[in-house]
């Protein structure tokens, strides 16, 4: 059974699974409570006992499918997208029949040391096969030609915004310095540690932290990852574009408002599947940055832009040099002037840049594709049950 919520990933997930011979069905409900909801507890569980399903998948973490795993003793499989996932932050990630495959590798490490049994790393994925067919038979390419692209959300819309207007001037202070200096760090994460025990003591007095009773995140990890990280990603993303808008044509294509983003030209909003991949090929430059809740993992949007044979530069990661070489099959910038430097050079070398990108294609359509992965989970997960048998 694959329970489907909102991740981009099930559809390809899916076509490998039908390629590897695996059956399966799908489950797919919104839920308000990850943690506990008996009424979707015993749907699951009818499901599993009449199709006779052998485990439970999904893209992130949900408590309360565990509870229904360990009741018909099945794995309950899991492969990660978001990092921190604060769902994961339950007491039930003990539970033995839980098989973790974690993008992040800062985030196995944590929950291998707390000591879950099964977790391992994995990264994330691009079905380079669905992109080829699609860019092959499309017509329109010519309409998402870009100089420099940029695909995403400016977080502009964030809770520290809201919060700081109630803040005494000593904690807007010391918030604002360290949203500055975690845009100063390039590939890591301070915002947790500048968290000390005696900012966090003040700070209860104006943010309060709701969890469930089995949860065991605490303020630290909340507040550095749902109200510094995404603002601090608002404000390394804005000022990033402004400074590249000045010399060069940006293109941004988001949800977000980007009315003040003078100079910048706002190209809509993108459907994932058939129009993202076209502009991803047809710039000639596509932007990845990464919000640094992910602290040294690499996001979706890298292989992404790769899968669809485009040329992407990005901020360091520091797993990025175990899968990809600098200047070979992308390009990596450490700062800001680095980047509009690495972006005039790379538009006024078209070929250099061409190379670039068709050796990052062919490095994700050999090692990086949904089938290895999902090939890779399942005999994962089965020859670690054949040994606990």
């Amino acid at each position: 059974m694959i329970y489907k919520w909102k991740a981009y990933s099930y559809a390809d997930i899916c076509e490998a699974l039908s390629n590897l011979g695996y059956e399966f069905i799908i489950v797919e409900q919104d839920l308000d409570n990850y943690d506990e909801d008996r009424e979707f507890e015993e749907k699951l569980e009818g499901i599993v006992r009449k199709e006779k399903c052998g485990m439970i998948f999904s893209v992130n973490y949900f408590a309360l499918v565990t509870t229904v795993c360990v009741k018909l003793d099945i794995p309950y499989v899991v492969w990660t997208c978001d990092s921190p996932l604060i769902s994961m932050y339950h007491k039930n990630v003990f539970c033995s029949c839980n098989y973790f495959f974690t993008f992040d590798k800062t985030n196995y490490i944590e929950f291998k040391g707390m000591g879950v049994e099964h977790i391992w790393h994995l990264p994330l994925a691009v079905n380079t096969g669905r992109i080829d067919y699609l860019l092959l038979n499309c017509e329109d390419l010519f309409l998402y030609e870009n100089d420099i692209a940029f695909v995403g959300s400016l977080y502009e819309r964030n809770s520290y915004d809201r919060l700081r207007t109630v803040l005494p001037e000593y904690l807007k202070g010391y918030f604002d310095a360290a949203v500055w200096a975690q845009q100063c760090v390039s590939g890591g994460n301070i915002l947790e540690e500048m968290l000390t025990v005696g900012i966090l003591e003040e700070l209860e007095q104006y943010f309060k932290l709701e969890k469930s009773k089995d949860s065991f995140s605490d303020l630290g990890l909340i507040f550095s990852t749902t109200v510094l990280g995404f603002k601090t990603a608002a404000e390394q993303r804005r000022r990033m574009l402004l400074e590249l808008s000045r010399k060069y044509g940006v293109t941004v294509y988001s949800n977000s408002d980007t009315s003040d983003l003078f100079r910048v030209r706002y190209g809509g909003s993108l459907d994932y599947w058939s129009e993202m991949p076209k502009v991803f090929a047809a710039s000639k430059i596509n932007l990845n940055f990464t919000i640094p809740n992910i602290k040294s993992g690499l996001p979706l949007r890298v292989f992404d832009v790769l899968g669809s044979g485009g040329f992407l530069m990005t901020n360091f990661q520091a797993e990025l040099p175990r899968y990809f070489k600098n200047r070979e099959d992308l390009v990596c910038f450490e700062s800001v002037e680095e980047l509009v430097e690495l972006c005039g050079y790379y538009l006024a070398h078209d070929e250099e840049r061409r190379q670039i990108a068709a050796s990052g294609y062919e490095k994700v359509k050999k090692h990086h594709t949904y089938e290895k992965r999902i090939r890779m989970m399942m005999e994962t997960v089965r020859n670690d049950a054949g040994d606990a048998q």
